[in-house]
């Protein structure tokens, strides 16, 4: 159990400690993110003894279920791929069933009253809401729980609250969402979370650059030349087609999954680890994003959507003839832009984000590009040119860090190869299958934010990308096209080539 502790997150850790006894309601209880990902998280973390000695899970949902009957339904998903890890039998004697409506005043009061009940098992009034709903309830069951006093927090207890994303579509929605959710409860009480930050290598990212002094002397303008993140998925939008046709690729990857990723590439040191020290660092880096100008959006952001092709050898249809999706559907499934951060540190370097469905490889990673020697002392050899150095962190599906680099190739004569050194967390650690949920929930029972979004960071996101939106809304740029199964648009590519630059090898 030590060895695995010691490579699951930040959780994991020999010497964690245990959260205090505390009731969890899940919000939207009978949906997929319960069973395929809350659930699994919530098992492999008992497994590691890292929740509370004394807990229940109360279920949030519509219909009239017994508690046995939640149990069977909740624990039946077969385990399998995100899904795998320690078995979920050991929670059943600790789920419970509530049969309410998100729009039911009445139906939160008699939660209270619930929650008043478990407490005696619990033995501490601490309660970790989480909304794992559609987001246009998220505002509601805040404001719901405020009223019915359920967000109050006395006599030491903790009552905090999880929203998932996407929060809000645009800059105005993100506002007004901020804005009546932090009526009902204070900034230090909302988590709002973003699973890729669960992830061990981008907690690594902060590791990498300030626990390595070869590293960040040359994390800067004088020495990086571009950054490419990628965030590509193999899958089309399969059963999803009525929440991503309102939705999009820019929506739900880029003011978040994206833009987090950016923020701990290019953040300046935080001061210490504490949780608002590094928020504080991220958020300036997402509010130093040059916001594009609608007249620059046609040459620095691409749109396109995917047509039938073969994926990995598995046939895709046309997004257009996708189930729940408009036959005339103007949402993009893939977008690629081109940032500019406007600070000392990073002035003049490119930021380029890509993000698509049904691409060729399922593949989220960071790609740090430095800028080439000086050539003259190759003048009279063989060299043609030296590739430039190229730092990689990979995300998912295989964790780790790789950096590409030129050597000698041997020989009589001066000729240089491009090589490569690459770490691997399997290689090193034994790591344990993971839902990637397990230390953002710990963090929560803990009452750790720094993995968590602020208000302010929520609304500089946007406040990037809402140029690019309303663009797009008014038909000011074109929407391409690229094949099921390939890396996107030849449009994408041109976006980089008139820098001069190009698209990470995808061999």
């Amino acid at each position: 159990m030590d060895a695995i502790a010691e490579t699951t997150g930040a959780c994991a850790h020999a010497g964690a400690p245990k959260p205090p006894d505390c009731a969890i309601v899940i919000f939207g209880a009978g949906g997929d993110l319960t069973k395929r990902l809350l659930i699994p998280a919530l098992a492999n973390l008992q497994a590691r003894s890292l929740l509370p000695d004394r807990f229940v899970i109360l279920g949030f949902n519509r219909g009239a279920l017994s508690d046995e009957a939640f149990r069977d339904e909740t624990l039946s998903e077969p385990l399998g791929g995100e899904s795998e890890g320690a078995p979920r039998e050991p929670l059943r004697e600790r789920l419970f069933y509530f049969d309410g409506n998100f729009d039911n005043q009445d139906d939160f009061c008699r939660l209270s009253d619930r929650l008043a009940q478990l407490e005696k098992s619990v033995g501490a009034k601490n309660v970790l809401f989480y909304l794992a709903t559609a987001p246009r309830f998220f505002a509601a069951i805040v404001e719901r729980l405020g009223r019915a006093g359920l967000t109050n927090e006395s006599e030491g207890c903790f009552r905090r609250i999880v929203i998932e994303k996407p929060f809000g579509q645009d800059l105005a929605s993100a506002r007004e969402l901020n804005s009546r959710v932090l009526k009902a409860a204070s900034e230090q009480q909302i988590y709002r979370i973003d699973h890729f930050l669960g992830k061990e290598t981008v907690q690594n990212i902060m590791a990498l650059r300030f626990a390595n002094a070869i590293f960040e002397p040359i994390w800067n303008r004088h020495h990086v030349e571009s950054v490419q993140i990628t965030a590509a998925e193999t899958v089309g939008v399969e059963t999803r087609g009525g929440f991503y046709d309102k939705t999009g690729a820019l929506r739900d990857m880029v003011p978040n999954h994206m833009f987090q990723l950016l923020g701990l590439i290019a953040m300046e040191a935080p001061n210490s680890f504490d949780a608002d020290a590094v928020r504080s660092e991220k958020a300036r880096v997402v509010e130093a994003i040059r916001p594009l100008l609608r007249s620059e959006v046609p040459r620095a952001a691409v749109r396109a959507q995917y047509r039938a092709g073969l994926v990995q050898g598995r046939p895709v249809r046309d997004y257009r003839s996708e189930p729940n999706v408009a036959p005339d559907s103007v949402t993009e499934t893939y977008a690629a832009m081109r940032f500019e951060i406007e600070n000392w540190r990073w002035a003049g370097v490119p930021f380029y984000v890509r993000t698509g469905k049904a691409m060729a490889r399922r593949r989220t990673e960071v790609s740090i590009r430095f800028r080439p020697v000086p050539f003259m002392l190759f003048r009279d050899t063989p060299v043609e040119r030296a590739s430039p150095n190229v730092m990689t962190l990979h995300i998912q599906p295989d964790e780790g860090v790789s950096i590409a680099f030129e050597a000698k190739r041997p020989g009589p004569s001066m000729e240089l190869s491009q090589v490569g050194l690459d770490f691997r967390y399997k290689d090193w650690f034994e790591v344990t299958p993971t839902t990637g949920y397990e230390t953002l929930i710990y963090d929560c029972l803990i009452g750790d934010p720094t993995l968590f979004q602020r208000a302010d960071n929520i609304e500089a996101g946007w406040c990037a990308v809402q140029p690019i939106l309303e663009a797009w809304s008014e038909g000011e740029s074109d929407m391409a096209e690229y094949a099921a199964g390939s890396w996107g648009p030849a449009a994408a590519d041109e976006l980089l080539a008139r820098d001069g630059q190009c698209w990470r090898d995808e061999s």
